[in-house]
């Protein structure tokens, strides 16, 4: 019977942060993960977290697996970046039925990637869209087993389609080579002349065919949380490191010990507020927007603007403190074999994502003067 205490209680899950810790600046090198780190989310239930009980899922609910991957982010913000797309049915639920059954027939712990942009333009030959091309940022590809590419819809303006192929059809091209979050391995992937029945398409964006109460959770407002909620992980880690390292760090100049000075204080006492209020706000809307699912409603605009606007707020507060931490530290979190310097690499990607960008508050604005924010907030 499947153990549906919260997820950050599982009893697995203190090992698999402590080996994920110990090994990542091997999976940094390396741009991937492991692929027994992939099965050991599955044994965690990362990718059945959102599936519907009755194709054997656990249908958690979203604050469930947001603390998860906040957890695993404090050990990696790379391995929680990958777990974070356990919310794949939120993409895969738009397959048509039939297709859903036999997508989760022999088990629940799917693993998805999805390389959308740019969109290709694609052949339609009878029933099967015939597909060619690059995609860039396939995050997670190494160890899925479905990857799915975006194809360009045939009016300007239209949600793109989706198709989703198994990854032997598929060629991945390591390019990945960012400031962070390098052992993501968001890799291009490319596919030559693979014939995807159209069944095995969807709308990115658009209506699921799940009918349970969990997807009327807003999907595009989860894509960013899942990616933005790793800096809130990294945040507390820093934070640890800083207090934990102080008590051994000794000045070359006879300086007070790192700790023992009140201008490190004043901006760990600031940056602790920070962080604390930002995750306040992000939860806050979480649970907000999924009581109204469980009450039978459907989140409002506003509610969906809180999520949007909590997020982005949350990314870019969290990915400060960081860097408050890192600047504190001095020379100490500069070298590239401390902690510190990865976590500061990674955080200051999340940032960057799209989803997290300037325009949320641009958005968020508007609407608190009664205009409508641009297509694709909602």
């Amino acid at each position: 019977m499947t153990d549906l205490r919260p997820l950050i209680e599982h009893p697995d899950l203190p090992a698999l942060l402590d080996d994920i810790r110990q090994r990542a600046d091997d999976f940094e090198a390396q741009r991937h993960l492991d692929q027994d780190i992939i099965e050991r989310f599955k044994d965690l239930g990362v990718y059945r977290a959102f599936v519907p009980k009755r194709f054997g899922g656990d249908e958690r609910s979203p604050t469930d697996f947001l603390r998860l991957i906040e957890a695993i982010a404090m050990a990696d913000g790379s391995a929680a970046w990958v777990a974070s797309f356990g919310m794949n049915p939120f993409y895969l639920g738009g397959l048509p039925l039939e297709t859903i059954d036999k997508l989760w027939a022999d088990t629940p712990d799917v693993v998805f990637a999805a390389a959308i942009f740019p969109v290709a333009p694609a052949k339609v030959v009878d029933d099967h869209y015939v597909m060619s091309g690059r995609w860039k940022f396939a995050s997670g590809c190494m160890g899925a087993s479905l990857i799915g590419v975006g194809i360009k819809p045939d009016t300007d303006g239209s949600l793109p389609r989706i198709a989703v192929m198994p990854a032997d059809q598929v060629t991945i091209d390591e390019t990945w080579d960012m400031i962070g979050m390098r052992a993501t391995g968001s890799h291009d992937v490319v596919v030559n002349d693979v014939n995807v029945p159209s069944e095995w398409t969807l709308i990115r964006g658009g209506k699921l065919n799940l009918t349970e109460p969990l997807f009327n959770y807003p999907s595009l407002s989860l894509a960013a949380q899942v990616l933005a909620v790793t800096t809130l992980g990294m945040a507390r880690e820093a934070l640890q490191i800083i207090t934990a390292e102080a008590a051994g760090r000794k000045s070359v100049t006879g300086a007070p010990n790192i700790g023992e000075r009140e201008y490190v204080q004043i901006a760990i006492g600031k940056a602790e507020a920070q962080m604390h209020a930002s995750k306040a706000f992000f939860y806050e809307a979480t649970d907000d927007a999924w009581a109204t699912i469980v009450e039978g409603g459907t989140p409002s605009d506003e509610q969906i603007n809180q999520l949007r606007l909590s997020t982005s707020h949350l990314t870019h507060t969290c990915a400060d403190v960081v860097k408050t931490v890192y600047k504190l530290m001095g020379m100490t979190s500069a070298e590239n074999s401390h902690a510190m310097t990865r976590i500061y690499r990674d955080a200051s990607l999340v940032g960057q994502h799209a989803f997290m960008g300037e325009v949320t508050f641009r958005n968020a604005g508007a609407m608190a003067f009664g205009h409508e924010p641009y297509p694709g907030y909602l």
